[in-house]
């Protein structure tokens, strides 16, 4: 039998941490919250979750050395998973009514307003994932997912010039407007809706992160 893969959900004060923690013990995994130093830089997965504004997200992090240790764990090949809010931090910066604030910067893009008759987009979605897509692997074109989020990335802005460097995996939801849902990215993986609060195709999606690390 193996041994359950450690996984971090990181606590910086932005996040349903309880119910990230649940969700992956419920697949397996070893599951610790905590914003200690050594403990997040050296689990099999870290976790980021985030719920709230972008600016106030970012602020956390940061006072949880947070932006140093997803750094840190990318630059060498560790594996990083971002939730909704924890996903957009990721992109070079955000737009909430009209305050402009950096993000992680790993990927350029703009988290801005979505433009919907109906916001927030609240309630269950399809997506439309990207060809061999490890993260949605194993299910259905018309399963559903739970969003909660009035900001989104409507653009895709990275661009792969190099052929030895595998492009990125983007997948999109719509609501309004098409918008990414999802980035499967080396060892950088996010998801802008809940996969803890989307029942089993949720479970399916933190069971195929577990078996990259």
């Amino acid at each position: 039998m193996s041994t359950p893969k450690k996984v971090v959900v990181f606590d910086y004060g932005f996040g349903n941490v309880r119910s990230a923690e649940r969700a992956l013990a419920h697949v397996g995994a070893d599951v610790e919250i905590t914003r200690d130093f050594d403990t997040a830089m050296n689990a099999d997965g870290l976790l980021v979750p985030g719920v709230g504004a972008f600016d106030a997200c970012m602020k956390g992090l940061r006072s949880a050395r947070g932006d140093w240790i997803v750094g840190r764990r990318l630059s060498g090949g560790r594996p990083v998973m971002g939730i909704c809010v924890g996903m957009q931090i990721l992109f070079e910066r955000g737009i909430e009514h009209g305050v402009e604030t950096e993000g992680l910067d790993e990927w350029p893009g703009t988290v801005e307003p979505l433009k919907a008759d109906v916001v927030p987009h609240m309630g269950w979605n399809t997506v439309t994932p990207a060809g061999g897509s490890a993260l949605f692997a194993g299910l259905d074109a018309d399963t559903r997912y739970y969003f909660v989020h009035s900001y989104a990335v409507r653009e895709w802005k990275l661009e792969v010039g190099n052929a030895n460097i595998r492009a990125p995996k983007v997948t999109w939801a719509t609501h309004g407007e098409p918008f990414v849902a999802a980035v499967e990215n080396g060892p950088l993986w996010a998801t802008q809706f809940h996969p803890e609060k989307s029942g089993d195709a949720g479970a399916v999606l933190l069971r195929n992160w577990l078996d990259t690390l």
